[in-house]
């Protein structure tokens, strides 16, 4: 892991339908079992959606000389990229149902936890990767200052 210092960009993002659907089904839960007694079925989703809500909050991506990282919550699930391995990096528009969180897209693997903005990832062994994010342009231009992305011309030229 980067010290801080040594990133050139993070951002967290928050994932707001998550946080409000995941957390008023672990309140509705907990009300449940507080007005029926807590049975073992009650407990065991109430920790699940807590556990879930936990894992899945936030999507946090940073980006130093060496690595790109991307985790959700606490950073249990994350994926790390060198950045040596990234070959092109584009804005992007997911479709609404590619849903949130760990998924695999047509083009490849994606995490995503707000909104169908990304950034599309190309890498050298061919595969893809989508990170979800509000702020694709500074993700790129980030990606600009530490690979050899920022000498390409743009595609649609």
């Amino acid at each position: 892991m980067a010290r801080r210092a040594d990133l050139v960009f993070r951002r967290t993002q928050l994932g707001t339908v998550t946080v409000v659907a995941v957390g008023g089904s672990a309140l509705l839960a907990a009300l449940i079992g507080a007005g029926t007694g807590w049975q073992p079925v009650t407990v065991a989703v109430l920790v699940l959606l807590v556990a879930a809500l936990g894992m899945f909050c936030c999507l946090t991506v940073e980006i130093d000389r060496r690595q790109l990282r991307c985790f959700f919550g606490p950073g249990l699930i994350r994926r790390t990229i060198d950045v040596h391995e990234i070959v092109a990096a584009r804005p992007v528009r997911n479709r609404w149902y590619y849903g949130w969180g760990i998924r695999l897209a047509p083009n490849g693997w994606m995490f995503n936890v707000s909104g169908l903005d990304a950034v599309e990832l190309s890498l050298a062994s061919g595969a893809r990767f989508r990170i979800g994010t509000d702020r694709p342009g500074e993700v790129i231009e980030a990606l600009g200052l530490v690979t050899t992305l920022a000498a390409r011309p743009p595609a649609d030229l």
